[in-house]
């Protein structure tokens, strides 16, 4: 879907339960793509934080001037916050390599590095 499509969500005529079907549905899948594979530091999470909640008081038709808190926007659109989100998600696909029986990653867990050294210099390019 083209953003641009989407411009007529901000609308004052359209009910705030679709605006929140189409932040879950559409924004929140984006932003969240492939998170539970993702080396995050907080600083990922403040960045995803705050465009999320530009989305939202874009949605919402408030400013940063409004001086609303997020809490209330949250509320008002009834989403939970990213971080909630993305750690559903890495937990969920973490619960899912622990269930796994012989997956190629529990299988990198079980090997025994006892012995081994890496020879001295540079790598080789293959």
């Amino acid at each position: 879907m083209k953003w641009k499509l989407a411009l007529g969500v901000c609308d004052k005529k359209v009910p705030a339960k679709f605006k929140d079907k189409f932040y879950r549905v559409t924004v929140c899948l984006a932003m969240l793509y492939g998170a539970e594979y993702w080396p995050v530091k907080n600083s990922h999470i403040q960045k995803l934080k705050m465009a999320e909640m530009r989305m939202l008081r874009w949605m919402c038709r408030l400013t940063k001037g409004d001086r609303v808190r997020n809490e209330t926007i949250r509320e008002k659109v009834r989403v939970t916050s990213v971080e909630d989100k993305m750690r559903e998600v890495r937990l969920r696909w973490f619960r899912h390599v622990m269930r796994g029986t012989d997956t190629s990653v529990r299988r990198c867990e079980k090997l025994a590095l006892d012995g081994f050294r890496r020879g001295r210099g540079r790598l080789k390019k293959y």
